[in-house]
């Protein structure tokens, strides 16, 4: 007799919750790259003042010269490293969609439908909470910018520079 718990179905449910979360963990790194590296190609690429230099916080060693050219050149290939790094991870999740066709023409989906119902429910759940948190937060700038506002305007100082 089989145990609870135990045999081929288990073992099989089990393979196939793991297969799932190191898919979905590829998923997440995948676009969280794409993400990331297009962020970085924007402040790479935004026009900066002679006199203003924007430094970020990266892994990567930056050396800052203020001959425009050599800092053109530099811009210029970092824009290629973090263009390269965004078809890469574009490739893997390309590689990702092809791996899940042939996984869904081999196999049944029916657990993994489920649980890509349930995580679009948590999804959906989040969203409406960070909805009404980013309403709340946005009514309480609001009326802080008033009071700040009336503060200023009625302020002795604003009133004596006239």
């Amino acid at each position: 007799m089989s145990k609870p718990g135990g045999g081929p179905t288990a073992a099989a449910a089990a393979a196939a919750a793991q297969k799932q979360k190191a898919l979905l963990q590829r998923v997440d790194t995948d676009i969280a790259n794409i993400v990331d590296n297009f962020n970085l190609l924007v402040n790479i690429a935004r026009v900066r003042s002679s006199g203003l230099q924007i430094s970020m916080s990266t892994s990567e060693f930056q050396i800052r010269v203020n001959d425009p050219s050599v800092r053109n050149a530099q811009e210029s290939f970092q824009m290629e490293i973090r263009a390269a790094r965004k078809v890469q991870a574009a490739d893997s999740l390309l590689k990702l969609v092809s791996e899940l066709k042939q996984t869904a023409f081999f196999s049944g989906f029916a657990s993994l439908n489920e649980n890509v119902e349930r995580r679009i429910g948590e999804v959906n759940r989040l969203e409406e909470i960070t909805d009404r948190l980013l309403e709340r937060v946005g009514g309480e700038v609001a009326a802080n910018l008033k009071e700040l506002e009336t503060h200023y305007y009625s302020s002795v100082q604003r009133t004596n520079c006239q």
